[in-house]
């Protein structure tokens, strides 16, 4: 496991240093190509390339602590200064603050096993001043690879000084998902059901701008969709097992490990939602199943668990309902990959298609279980209201408004009520679209004239 989160952050640090200088265009399609300046992997979002570098080098510490060659050492120690500078690149505040805190607490426990009683701890991580290293290194590759670009980009230090955008605040995201807190306190707004929400409440102070479908603080978006009891109860629970567990007291390396990679997705997920990606689940699954079924404990060794006392393994009753179990969740995982496959042909210009969807390919994309919303959000957008459809359009619009409701699904509820006689809904719903996007409704507006 360490070793592919290594792998996969040194090539995702490598990805981004090639988008930064506007290297990654003879990679297409394999490589994401944004603008100079910018560097975010294959995530497509720099927050997300940031805890991927994090959490690889969470993993090159792991594996440092555990190796005996010099050179081994050193291999990792040159990747760990990779890492750190891709981090520089991706300019993410978000990553510059996992690094403190990583770098303080590994700095910390190599101070600690250097001070283990005989002088011979079980593991070894770098020197704390060497784990310290990595912050000056971290603020010079902020410095120095916006000289190399040639052109002004955007860089680290000017976004520390500035903030964030003051259209974009989470400041005004929180202050509205409070808002919506405060008009349904106990049972919230219902999962899911925050975009729709946002899009139809008129706040007193500012309104973040965009399609809320987040809200960027993991308790807070448990709590308006919801409710407080319930938000309640799963942080809480949480909260209780992780002092059940007592990770301050922790000496197992590889447990160390999987609460430092814990600690980096929950701290994103104060600030953002890393855990609605596939990649950032599979981490916090795995290193779940890695802690909770443990006491305890000081060997290197991965953990065992016994059939007969050990956590899941009782409750299923061994090694073969694993085994079923496993099973299962790849055939599920082989459903979803060719169901959405099979949906997102709609989604590519016809010349992209597989062939036998390239031909009325909307009547070939009924009955999928796992993305329905899609296919009804597609039909919805590709087809005009008429006054022969426009009932079905409407309550086909109603239902999608609340799975995505950004201007095109807006103009098409608001189109179809007019044509299947409800000229009040269809007034109020114009009042919403001017509050939630006025320079939609702008356009919207011209080309009504």
């Amino acid at each position: 496991m360490a070793f592919g989160l290594l792998i996969a952050g040194l090539i995702s640090a490598a990805i981004g240093l090639l988008q930064y200088y506007g290297l990654a265009g003879p990679f297409a399609p394999w490589l994401a190509e944004p603008s100079i300046g910018q560097a975010y992997g294959n995530l497509r979002q720099r927050n997300q390339f940031a805890t991927l570098l994090i959490i690889a080098l969470i993993a090159a510490l792991w594996l440092h602590a555990g190796c005996r060659g010099v050179w081994h050492r050193r291999l990792l120690t040159g990747a760990s200064g990779l890492l750190t500078v891709g981090l520089a690149a991706s300019v993410s505040r978000t990553g510059l603050l996992q690094l403190l805190v990583i770098v303080g607490l590994a700095a910390f426990m190599a101070r600690r096993e250097r001070k283990a009683v005989n002088g011979n701890p079980a593991f070894r991580l770098p020197s704390p001043l060497a784990l310290l290293a990595l912050i000056p290194l971290y603020f010079a590759a902020s410095w120095l690879l916006p000289l190399l670009v040639g052109r002004e980009v955007q860089e680290m230090f000017g976004r520390l000084r500035q903030g964030a955008l003051a259209s974009e605040s989470r400041l005004d995201l929180w202050s509205n998902v409070l808002t919506l807190i405060a008009q349904r306190p106990w049972a919230g707004w219902g999962w899911g059901e925050l975009s729709y929400a946002h899009y139809g409440t008129s706040y007193a102070g500012p309104r973040f701008p965009v399609i809320l479908d987040n809200a960027h603080n993991l308790p807070l978006h448990l709590t308006v969709e919801l409710g407080i009891p319930a938000a309640l109860l799963i942080c809480g629970g949480f909260v209780w097992m992780v002092i059940a567990a007592r990770p301050w007291a922790e000496r197992s390396p590889i447990r160390l490990m999987a609460w430092g990679l814990l600690g980096v997705i929950l701290l994103h997920s104060l600030l953002e939602y890393p855990l609605w990606y596939g990649p950032f689940q599979l981490v916090f699954g795995v290193c779940l199943g890695m802690l909770w079924p443990q006491t305890l404990g000081s060997s290197n060794e991965l953990p065992q668990l016994p059939v007969r006392n050990r956590g899941f393994a009782v409750l299923v009753g061994g090694r073969k309902w694993l085994t079923l179990a496993a099973v299962t969740l790849l055939g599920c995982l082989a459903y979803a990959a060719w169901d959405y496959t099979r949906i997102s042909q709609i989604y590519l210009p016809r010349s992209e298609r597989l062939s036998g969807y390239q031909d009325d390919t909307l009547t070939k994309l009924q009955g999928s279980w796992l993305f329905a919303n899609q296919v009804r959000f597609a039909e919805l957008t590709l087809t005009d209201v008429t006054p022969a459809n426009a009932e079905r359009m409407y309550e086909m619009a109603r239902s999608t408004v609340h799975f995505s409701p950004e201007p095109r699904v807006v103009i098409k509820l608001i189109e179809s009520a007019q044509l299947s006689g409800r000229p009040d809904e269809a007034r109020a719903e114009i009042e919403r679209f001017r509050i939630a996007y006025p320079a939609a409704y702008e356009l919207w507006l011209k080309g009504k004239h």
